[in-house]
């Protein structure tokens, strides 16, 4: 692809039933995010979070890495007084820094480089899935910034703050079973295998009951975000509300005939 090519989308989206699949495609870019990928991205969780027939999200990369960092060419100009803004007009964050993260569950596979805002979205989903070729590198403190889009809280919480820090404050680079070992991914497979491995998690997910997973993926959000206390009181009214579902009798007839149920998230 030509990377001059103004019809070119920066992020492909299709479906694949109930799952939404979101590719960087930036390839001879090494997928560096600038503003327009940027943008395409925040629109493409926008179609996940508004379309009730999805209810996952898959979120990989064409060509041979996941993400070379951001286009510091096109993006640095950018930083004004306030920052970067990296959402359009009625977007949604992919990093979820404003306090607003999509409700549905988002897996992830990644091959080759993931740098800085690569981590950082793995961060802000919910299952990674790695090529055995991958290198990871939270690198910010080496061109001279900080890493914005959630390494420095979401990291330490993640891997444990010395693993956080060793990466953090080094710039260093590690490899799929460094991440692997520290828990940033979930599984480390063959590079090539990646993509149909995600795939494979993503659509096992979205085979569930989907209000019940949004409810556990919001409750575990909610003990990570207010506490423990919070999210405890939460539990018995989720609870009485799911059991009053179409799907939980569902659920529950399947567990009795010993059939697969088929969820329709109602």
């Amino acid at each position: 692809m030509n990377d001059s090519d103004a019809s070119s989308p920066r992020i492909t989206v299709e479906r694949d039933g109930h799952v939404l699949l979101i590719g960087f495609h930036r390839p001879d870019k090494r997928n560096a995010a600038d503003l327009r990928l940027l943008h395409e991205l925040s629109l493409a969780y926008v179609e996940l979070e508004r379309d009730p027939s999805l209810r996952a999200g898959f979120v990989f990369a064409h060509g041979d890495h996941f993400t070379g960092g951001l286009d510091l060419a096109d993006v640095g100009p950018r930083i004004g007084p306030d920052g970067l803004d990296i959402v359009p007009e009625g977007g949604i964050n992919p990093w979820a820094m404003d306090g607003r993260a999509v409700s549905k569950p988002v897996v992830m596979a990644v091959q080759g480089m993931c740098l800085t805002l690569g981590i950082e979205l793995i961060l802000a989903s919910d299952i990674a899935i790695a090529a055995d070729s991958s290198r990871f590198g939270q690198i910010e403190v080496s061109r001279g910034i900080l890493a914005f889009g959630g390494a420095t809280i979401r990291l330490p919480r993640a891997v444990g703050w010395g693993n956080a820090m060793r990466w953090l404050l080094t710039g260093d680079t590690f490899d799929a079973a460094e991440a692997l070992r520290i828990g940033l991914v979930q599984e480390v497979v063959p590079h090539g295998e990646q993509y149909s491995r995600g795939l494979e998690l993503a659509q096992r997910v979205a085979a569930q009951a989907p209000l019940a997973v949004q409810a556990t993926l919001a409750n575990a959000r909610a003990a990570v975000r207010e506490g423990d206390a919070a999210a405890e009181r939460e539990l018995q009214p989720e609870l009485v509300r799911l059991a009053a579902t179409e799907d939980a009798r569902t659920g529950m007839e399947s567990f009795l005939s010993r059939t697969p149920a088929e969820f329709t998230g109602r």
